[in-house]
């Protein structure tokens, strides 16, 4: 029988999406519709608006009317750290529901949803953390240093109208790491969904109203890059850009942020390694750890995920074994079902994009150990690649400099710590990294030496109030903690005479 998953949004009850424009939901302004197509069926699953330029135009214009006349920028640090607890817990009542609504949006399996990075938990820690520093950043008081009895202070204001762009894969995550800070800091935004993975984002979107965040302080804008994205990433009255996806779009957002000097906070993805040593604690858990971040959940559709594993000679063929085993582990299908491990491709382009990285690595000489193949039957109609694992890999080889964003990892041996690191660092990405080993001194030297924004060791997570992001090619900025909620606010500085006159 061919997989359907109508039954399932039926039983949800989805509605189609709207556009949220001052506080008001809406169709676009020429009524055209995105159809959704789920990526493990091919199905139609519902429609959403197609925001025009003069869609954007409403929405960016309502929350610059928020920002300049609202009340939301010049609240008491009270009422920004209630509404945004309030919105975490009414996140943790809804995560069955926002789960469900993500399988529907992007085949992430409810199975993996519970896992704490993706997981609506960890996006709701993340808005108790960002509401933690509400009334904590501030600026410095500082004494005169020539001229006249003065008062010299800074303080640091919210930046103004934000453009927040989302990608399809990790709506609860990024949704929070970029609208947290943003709210905590006073801004004001235009929020614009992956076009495919909306209804989820919709939905937390209507839970913020519902918390009470007031009219216009948060705007969406649905559809495609062009014209949707387009049309924001331009827009002259926006202050600053906030994005996560493919590198070549990164590069032209900060094309188009120059003609106004917008700021910009760029993750771009990453082609991370994982370095094992023989005195690794465990090398098949770490082969299995490894190749979990690219199989299980997202099907290596995660911009962390650690696609590179490079492996020392003497325990090379350990680690295959381990990789091999968890990969045949792997179960695909209705992502409402507990078995299912892992999610389809997000879209036929992606599944052919993914094909022919497999098909040009064997070409190019790697050795295919497993996977490569689609699966029929039940699940043919569905974007499906199995784990595919490559051996004997060249660090020059296509397959392990570029980011595949599927489920594939390239297994690249290396004899001694300096060629190790010489092969990890020869990258034009720079997100993640891991270290397997129970050599502390070296587990230091290697976190100190190689060149990424988080490095793991004998393990890798992401955390609410840790800063995460990319060295070189892999983004501008980070995304968590301190540094995250700074990035949302200008230094202004402040001087005041303290003279008689001024008395």
């Amino acid at each position: 029988m061919t997989l359907t998953l109508k039954a399932h949004r039926d039983e949800i009850g989805l509605k189609d999406g709207q556009l949220l424009v001052a506080g008001t939901w809406r169709a676009a302004a020429d009524g055209a519709t995105w159809t959704h197509q789920h990526p493990a069926t091919g199905e139609a699953i519902g429609e959403f608006p197609v925001a025009t330029v003069s869609d954007v135009d409403a929405a960016v214009r309502a929350a610059r009317t928020a920002f300049d006349e609202g009340p939301w920028p010049h609240a008491r640090a009270g009422e920004r750290i209630r509404l945004l607890h309030r919105y975490a817990e009414s996140l943790r009542q809804h995560a069955d529901e926002l789960r469900a609504l993500q399988a529907l949006d992007n085949g992430i399996p409810l199975s993996f949803g519970g896992i704490y990075a993706p997981s609506v938990d960890c996006a709701a820690d993340v808005f108790d953390h960002h509401a933690g520093w509400v009334d904590k950043v501030g600026g410095q008081t500082l004494p005169p240093y020539q001229g006249g009895d003065h008062l010299a202070m800074t303080f640091r204001e919210p930046i103004g109208v934000v453009a927040a762009i989302l990608p399809w894969n990790a709506p609860f995550l990024l949704f929070a790491q970029k609208v947290a800070p943003a709210l905590a800091a006073g801004c004001t935004i235009v929020l614009k969904p992956s076009e495919y993975c909306t209804f989820s984002v919709l939905r937390q979107v209507e839970l913020l109203l519902e918390a009470g965040l007031p009219d216009g302080v948060i705007n969406v804008v649905t559809g495609p890059g062009d014209p949707t994205g387009e049309a924001l990433i331009t827009h002259p009255l926006v202050d600053k850009i906030s994005f996560t996806g493919s590198r070549a779009v990164g590069k032209r957002i900060v094309e188009a942020s120059a003609g106004t000097l917008k700021r910009v906070s760029l993750e771009l993805g990453g082609k991370s390694p994982t370095l094992v040593f023989p005195d690794a604690p465990d090398v098949g858990l770490a082969a299995m750890t490894t190749m979990g971040t690219v199989t299980m959940g997202l099907s290596g559709q995660a911009c962390v995920a650690h696609t590179r594993a490079l492996v020392h000679r003497d325990v090379y063929d350990q680690f295959l074994g381990a990789a091999e085993m968890l990969a045949g582990m792997i179960t695909y299908g209705d992502p409402f079902e507990a078995s299912v491990l892992a999610s389809p491709l997000i879209n036929t382009r992606q599944l052919e994009r993914v094909l022919g990285f497999i098909e040009r690595a064997q070409e190019g000489g790697a050795r295919l150990v497993t996977g490569g193949t689609r699966p029929d039957g039940d699940l043919a109609a569905g974007n499906f690649v199995r784990p595919t694992v490559f051996a004997d890999v060249d660090n020059g080889m296509e397959i392990a400099r570029e980011e595949v964003f599927g489920p594939v990892l390239a297994v690249v041996p290396f004899t001694d710590e300096d060629e190790a690191v010489r092969l990890a660092n020869d990258t034009e990405y720079g997100l993640g990294a891991g270290v397997y080993t129970t050599d502390a001194r070296r587990a230091f030297r290697l976190a100190r030496r190689l060149r990424a924004g988080t490095i793991g060791i004998n393990g890798f997570q992401i955390e609410p109030h840790l800063p995460f992001g990319g060295f070189k090619q892999s983004g501008l900025g980070r995304e968590g903690g301190q540094s995250a909620f700074e990035a949302y606010t200008e230094l202004k500085t402040v001087l005041m005479p303290l003279t008689d006159e001024m008395m």
